[in-house]
């Protein structure tokens, strides 16, 4: 059976991401307007600004049978076998991860790996996980 959890999106960071990609820009465009250089930076800007929404409002983790996989827009990461999954804890690390709240959970799994996830709904997605695997040690 596959199940599928969408990411949960915080606006919070989307507007830091915002920020971070547009506010560099507010002097130039104060001082120069919307013209030349200026207008093609923005423009570039927009278009890597559109592919990080893409990441945010795409990235999802999907149970299927024993696997866990993960995707975030166009990437996906290396698939994770439920069955090694140790433990889930509840995180706020800002760790770059595919993860699109800093409302996250870490699993580990294997010796010592580890991701950070933000499921809508972390109760119900460590739930399905622990269905496959009742060792998994919930720390939520």
């Amino acid at each position: 059976m596959v199940k599928k959890f969408r990411s949960k999106v915080s606006y919070g960071l989307l507007i830091v991401v915002f920020g971070a990609f547009f506010g560099p820009l507010i002097p130039q465009v104060m001082e120069e307007g919307l013209q030349g250089k200026t207008l093609w930076g923005i423009l570039i800007l927009v278009v890597l600004f559109g592919f990080v929404l893409h990441l945010f409002f795409t990235t999802e983790y999907t149970i299927d049978g024993s696997v866990l996989k993960i995707k975030s827009g166009f990437f996906s990461y290396k698939p994770i076998e439920i069955a090694s999954i140790k433990k889930v804890r509840a995180s706020n690390s800002i760790l770059s991860s595919p993860a699109t709240s800093l409302d996250r959970i870490a699993v580990s799994y294997g010796q010592f790996d580890q991701v950070l996830l933000s499921p809508i709904d972390k109760i119900e997605f460590v739930a399905h996980l622990q269905k496959i695997n009742p060792n998994i040690e919930n720390e939520l």
